[in-house]
């Protein structure tokens, strides 16, 4: 079952990386770096902040960071436990991908979606009742993680676990955070 699986996740990502149009390498390799996404953070922190008073704005950031922090030092213990290879640096399938970044860590599961996906959740989950189109927002998760395969180091199952990884995380912190009164938020 196993085999099966990781043999349909290879075919998959062989399918899909193969996709790619030379003329939009510049495009995701933009997508996939952090830094591009700067102005969409700020606006996360600004519209945690707008109309809420300082205290609660802060605890709602503080636990927003945490599962940040948490999510970062999952997906590196996970990486290095599992030590799955990209396939950017898998002699079986490399001579068949298109590469674009050659990353030498492991490749499960994905820490661009994990982040992406539990910081969009958190976003949502903190802020939907004033802004309902924050839903918009799980648009930069889904352009950041598809980078990964277009790229040619990420497996879509590593993408898939990344995105279920960090949605549980932002479920999890944000239960915390409702169980845990903020203090003197009034």
């Amino acid at each position: 079952m196993l085999d099966q699986l990781q043999q349909w996740d290879r075919e998959t990502f062989i399918y899909l990386n193969g996709l790619g149009i030379e003329e939009y390498d510049a495009f995701w390799s933009v997508v996939t770096k952090f830094g591009t996404w700067t102005p969409l953070f700020l606006l996360i922190i600004f519209l945690i902040f707008w109309r809420n008073n300082l205290k609660r704005a802060g605890w709602n950031l503080l636990f927003l960071v945490l599962m940040v922090l948490s999510v970062a030092f999952a997906i590196d213990a996970t990486k290095e436990y599992i030590g799955r290879l990209r396939p950017n640096n898998d002699t079986e399938i490399n001579q068949l991908i298109r590469i674009l970044h050659t990353p030498t860590d492991f490749s499960f599961f994905s820490g661009h979606a994990a982040s992406s996906f539990s910081i969009a959740t958190m976003a949502v989950l903190l802020l939907r009742d004033r802004y309902k189109w924050i839903y918009f927002i799980f648009l930069w998760p889904l352009l950041f993680s598809f980078s990964r395969i277009y790229l040619g180091v990420h497996y879509p199952l590593d993408i898939l676990v990344g995105a279920l990884v960090g949605v549980g995380f932002a479920f999890l912190f944000n239960g915390l955070r409702q169980r845990i009164k903020v203090p003197y938020s009034t």
